[in-house]
């Protein structure tokens, strides 16, 4: 799934789309997406500027991310689901044991993964990580709700 596709599931846009390919998905399972970190990116002056780490707050939303996306083509294979016109928005609505393992910088690919746990009254649950060249950089339980759009 390219970068179109991906515009027309999440209503991120940049400087706020976290997630630029999907690797591979299996709807109701699992997800693999990628993200590149740029030395243009709007929080590389300031985040810090002798050391410049990725905001753990956009290594989770970047997870978050791609959950959405997840629940989104889980929705969209369901035999008995008609997707509406405007794409419904799924919001995070919780993180759960976030764990910091070493920092992202510029230059860095991110390979995000996500497993659907379960569904619970509406409550989708995911478990999510976040690895550079195959070492952890962070993990969570990452929780999110379908709302109209």
């Amino acid at each position: 799934m390219g970068p179109e596709a991906i515009r027309e599931r999440l209503p991120h846009r940049y400087p706020f789309l976290m997630v630029d390919q999907v690797v591979d998905y299996t709807p109701g399972e699992s997800i693999s997406a990628l993200r590149n970190v740029s030395a243009s990116e709007p929080w590389v002056p300031g985040h810090f500027p002798e050391k410049t780490i990725m905001p753990g707050v956009l290594l989770v939303e970047s997870m978050a991310q791609a959950c959405g996306l997840l629940a989104y083509v889980t929705r969209e294979a369901e035999p008995d689901v008609e997707m509406p016109a405007t794409p419904p928005l799924f919001y995070l609505v919780g993180v759960d044991e976030a764990r910091f393992k070493q920092p992202a910088c510029p230059g860095d690919q991110l390979a995000i993964s996500a497993r659907l746990d379960r569904v619970v009254r509406g409550i989708w649950l995911f478990k999510a990580r976040i690895e550079v060249n195959g070492r952890l950089v962070t993990s969570a339980g990452i929780r999110c709700t379908m709302g109209a759009s």
